[in-house]
């Protein structure tokens, strides 16, 4: 009885270690935001700053830091675009943040598209723009019953961006909208 028990005994552990073993769980592909490249400038997040790499030879030289971000700062659309105003070879970053807050009663998604404009040669951002749309969707009680009502608002903040054929900028909103031309001297855009 021992012998048919101790043969029993090895005959597990061998199977068992012979079994097919269960492949390991793969993560989903996180899609990270794909940054774009112009010339020798290079977007992207490091140590913690959102920046433009400025590369040379194929060693980064000197960069641009565009703003402190967080491990939650995802950019979408983000576009790098090279144009001329006023004789000056000037680059236009874009990018759009979109930011949601839920509750049990309030949804506010806020979509914001930042545009800065830099010249390089004096490593000094020249113009800066950003137009924010929070899009609030709400659960309102109706007097003192139990009922119910779903509202939504649409808020808007800044201004659209414009970059005309020209080199000039225009900034549009609802009630007003301003041109600016670069002033290559001051190196500051001012208005037309």
């Amino acid at each position: 009885m021992k012998k048919i028990f101790l043969f029993l005994c090895v005959g597990l552990l061998s199977l068992n270690g012979f079994s097919q073993k269960k492949a390991p769980a793969k993560k989903p592909a996180t899609s990270a935001p794909a940054f774009p490249k112009l010339d020798n400038l290079q977007t992207e997040i490091k140590n913690g700053k959102f920046q433009i790499s400025i590369s040379e030879k194929g060693k980064t030289n000197d960069m641009l830091v565009v703003k402190d971000v967080d491990a939650e700062f995802a950019p979408k659309d983000c576009k790098l675009i090279s144009f001329t105003a006023s004789g000056v070879k000037l680059y236009l970053l874009t990018w759009t943040e979109i930011n949601v807050v839920k509750t049990k009663m309030k949804t506010e998604e806020r979509t914001t598209i930042y545009s800065v404009i830099y010249e390089l040669t004096k490593k000094k951002q020249v113009y800066s723009n950003y137009q924010l749309t929070n899009h609030i969707t709400e659960i309102v009680f109706l007097g003192k019953s139990e009922a119910t009502e779903t509202q939504e608002k649409m808020k808007r903040e800044g201004f659209e961006f414009i970059l005309n054929p020209d080199g000039s900028v225009t900034q549009k909103n609802k009630t007003q909208q301003t041109t600016y031309v670069y002033d290559k001297d001051k190196m500051e855009f001012k208005k037309k």
